[in-house]
């Protein structure tokens, strides 16, 4: 009996995973998107578990943001509605990066970082932009080549 229990709840908890895989997969490609069509920003970074291919359903989704203009990302703005990740859950400042946090409908955490194009400096490289990249580091837009070469040095 215990066999068909766990055959009977296996599929609903594999489509959970599922629908949390593709909701990430889909937040990713919003932010890359975004990015992509906003002069300001000159890269997308993804880091942590899903850049690592490690995202368990609980991973939350993290992402570096480089920006030429990091004071025009403040509350109420119209990155936040033209984004539409949900709920802001928390702001707060590490170092030179503004994190956002974010909460969707079904409960996926969204962060993103806000930074300015100095985070990806390669001469030297912060300890902790070095941290960051080291865990895990994958770029999402990168047209002038930072990120890869942050990366490449951090490698």
């Amino acid at each position: 009996m215990d066999g068909l229990e766990l055959e009977g709840v296996r599929p609903a908890a594999g489509q959970a995973v599922q629908a949390r895989e593709a909701e990430r997969l889909a937040v990713i490609d919003r932010v890359t998107r975004w990015g992509a069509n906003r002069s300001d920003v000159v890269g997308v970074l993804l880091v942590g578990s899903c850049a690592r291919g490690t995202a368990r359903p609980e991973s939350d989704v993290d992402l570096v943001v480089l920006t030429t203009d990091p004071s025009g990302y403040g509350e109420g703005g119209a990155w936040l509605r033209e984004l539409s990740l949900g709920e802001v859950a928390r702001v707060r400042e590490w170092g030179p990066v503004t994190e956002w946090r974010h909460v969707t409908a079904s409960g996926l955490e969204v962060e993103l970082g806000i930074t300015s194009t100095n985070w990806a400096r390669t001469d030297p490289v912060d300890a902790g932009t070095r941290a960051v990249v080291v865990d895990g580091a994958r770029p999402l837009y990168d047209p002038a080549g930072l990120l890869g070469a942050l990366i490449g040095v951090c490698g």
